[in-house]
C-alpha cells in the first residue's frame, strides 16, 4: 500500500519537475581540473620544487592540492600562501658563507641545530596564516617521534606544520605539537602520493628528488675481507700492503660522521619511496636531475630551480594528455 501511494504521488507530480529531477540525477558532479602535487623531501634538492611550480604556472596548469614532505612542505606551503616569490628570492640569495650564518648550532640537545634562523624569517612572513585559510588543500607530513606514526598536518599554523615536516632527526630539534614530538616526514612518507589519494584527487603528480641517486636495490655476495677498523691489528699482521694503503689513503675516500648520516638518510628515503610508490603509484612522476646537488648545498638554488623547471616542461605534454583523459566529458 505504501508503495502504491508513492507511485501515485509521482504520477501526479508536474512533468517538468520530474524532468528536472531526472536531468539532475544524470548530471555528473563537476570534477576539479587541476593537478594534485606530492612534493617529496630532499633537503637542498628541494629548491627544484620551485622550478616545478613555476613551470606549471607558466603552462597555466592549475594546482588543486599540495601534499608536502620536508622541504616539499616548505615550498608547497609558501606557494599556496602566495609567498613563493619571497622564498625564491631568499633561496637565490644564499651563498656558501651566507647559509652557514643561518645555522643555529646547539650542542647537547635533541638536534645539532636549533632549527635554523630561517625559522624567524618564516614566522615574520607567515605567522598569521593558517592552513584552513588557504584557498586549496594543503597537508604537511611529519613523523611522531615516540611511536613512528605518520602525521598529516592539515589545519592550524602553517609555519608550525612546515617546521615539523622538515625537522630531520639528529640535525634539527623536533617540534612539539598537540602533545606530540614531530620530526621529518621523510622517515615514513618521503613522497606523499597517498595523501593526495586520500583527498580523492583524480590527477596526482609526484615530484621525487631521490629517484636517480642509487638505482634499483641490489644484493651483493662478497668475501669478508677488507679494512675493518675493529680488526685492523689482525689484518695488518697478515697483509702489510693493506696496512700501507690504510696509512696513506686518499682523504677524499674517508667518510666523516656528517657524510655517514646524510648517506644513510638518503638510502632510507629512496627505499621507502620506491616501496610506497610501488603500492600506490601517482598518475605521473617528475624526476628532476638533482643527484649532483648535496643535501646541504642550499646555496645552489639557481641550478635546482632550473632542473625542476626543465624536467616539468619535458613532462608537460603528458600532463596535458592526462588532463584530457581524466576530465573530458
Amino acid at each position: 500500500m505504501m508503495l502504491d501511494r508513492i507511485f501515485k504521488q509521482a504520477e501526479r507530480a508536474p512533468a517538468d519537475t520530474r524532468a528536472d529531477a531526472a536531468a539532475t540525477s544524470r548530471t555528473p558532479k563537476p570534477r576539479r581540473k587541476g593537478v594534485a602535487l606530492a612534493l617529496g623531501g630532499g633537503a637542498a634538492r628541494g629548491w627544484a620544487h620551485i622550478g616545478v611550480l613555476r613551470a606549471l604556472d607558466e603552462a597555466d596548469i592549475p594546482v588543486s592540492m599540495i601534499a608536502g614532505t620536508s622541504i616539499g612542505a616548505l615550498v608547497g606551503g609558501c606557494y599556496l600562501a602566495g609567498r613563493l616569490d619571497e622564498l625564491e628570492a631568499f633561496a637565490r640569495s644564499l651563498t656558501r658563507r651566507g647559509f652557514m650564518g643561518l645555522l643555529d648550532f646547539r650542542f647537547g640537545g635533541e638536534g645539532l641545530l636549533g632549527g635554523m634562523r630561517l625559522n624567524a624569517r618564516l614566522v615574520n612572513t607567515l605567522k598569521d596564516i593558517r592552513i584552513e585559510d588557504l584557498d586549496r588543500p594543503f597537508v604537511a607530513v611529519a613523523t611522531e617521534g615516540r611511536n613512528g606514526h605518520e602525521v598529516w598536518l592539515d589545519s592550524g599554523s602553517l609555519v608550525l606544520a612546515m617546521r615539523a615536516s622538515y625537522a630531520v632527526p639528529g640535525i634539527f630539534q623536533p617540534v612539539e605539537c598537540g602533545g606530540r614530538r614531530l620530526s621529518d616526514g621523510a622517515l615514513v612518507n618521503p613522497v606523499p602520493v597517498s595523501v593526495c589519494r586520500a583527498y580523492e584527487q583524480p590527477l596526482v603528480v609526484a615530484v621525487n628528488l631521490h629517484y636517480d641517486l642509487f638505482g634499483r636495490a641490489a644484493v651483493l655476495r662478497m668475501r669478508a675481507e677488507g679494512s675493518d677498523p675493529a680488526g685492523t691489528a689482525s689484518v695488518n699482521a697478515v697483509d702489510p700492503l693493506l696496512r700501507t694503503q690504510m696509512a696513506t689513503g686518499n682523504r677524499r675516500d674517508r667518510i666523516g660522521f656528517a657524510r655517514s648520516v646524510v648517506d644513510a638518510f638518503n638510502i632510507i628515503q629512496d627505499r621507502i619511496s620506491r616501496s610506497r610508490l610501488a603500492g600506490d603509484p601517482p598518475d605521473l612522476s617528475v624526476h628532476p636531475r638533482v643527484r649532483d646537488i648535496g643535501l646541504s648545498e642550499f646555496f645552489r638554488a639557481k641550478e635546482c630551480i632550473a632542473f625542476g623547471y626543465e624536467e616539468t616542461m619535458r613532462s608537460m605534454s603528458e600532463i596535458r594528455r592526462l588532463q584530457e583523459c581524466l576530465y573530458s566529458p
